[in-house]
């Protein structure tokens, strides 16, 4: 984090905002409470200033995670809603179904099991979209608990 960004050799190299999102998002999927309070802020941040639409979805989606891990889970739903709704008009199935899953994941810690069935049912049709094998089955396994 501390070398310059330019000039390499070859390609180019990660700058911040790249690796405030890629540690965000990780510890969304790992569910590192403190790893998200220390990245999501730095992302939003960044994208915020540099109205970076992709990163400023993955911040409120990651900011969402961490509320809902924290217990808050209007302010998660408030965050995980702004992502779906940039996801969306980016058009970006893959991102917009990993964050119906979060919604619905939201959704079972409040018991709410029938708006779990419909997020859950909406992101397996955004996976499907982009054949996100592993997703799809984690996803379908989460709706069929919910059934069952």
């Amino acid at each position: 984090m501390e070398l310059p960004g330019q000039p390499v050799k070859r390609g180019t190299m990660a700058h911040e905002h790249v690796m405030y999102m890629m540690q965000a998002d990780s510890a969304a999927q790992e569910r590192d409470l403190p790893a998200l309070k220390r990245y999501a802020p730095l992302l939003e941040e960044l994208a915020l200033r540099d109205e970076h639409r992709p990163y400023l979805a993955v911040a409120h989606r990651a900011q969402g995670v961490a509320f809902r891990l924290a217990g808050d889970h209007a302010k998660a739903e408030t965050r995980l809603k702004k992502a779906t709704e940039l996801f969306e008009e980016l058009d970006t199935p893959w991102q917009l179904g990993r964050t119906l899953f979060e919604l619905g994941e939201l959704d079972l810690d409040r018991s709410d099991g029938n708006s779990a069935r419909r997020h859950f049912s909406q992101a397996v049709k955004a996976f499907e979209v982009v054949k996100a094998a592993s997703y799809l089955d984690l996803t379908r396994e989460r709706l069929q608990a919910i059934i069952d």
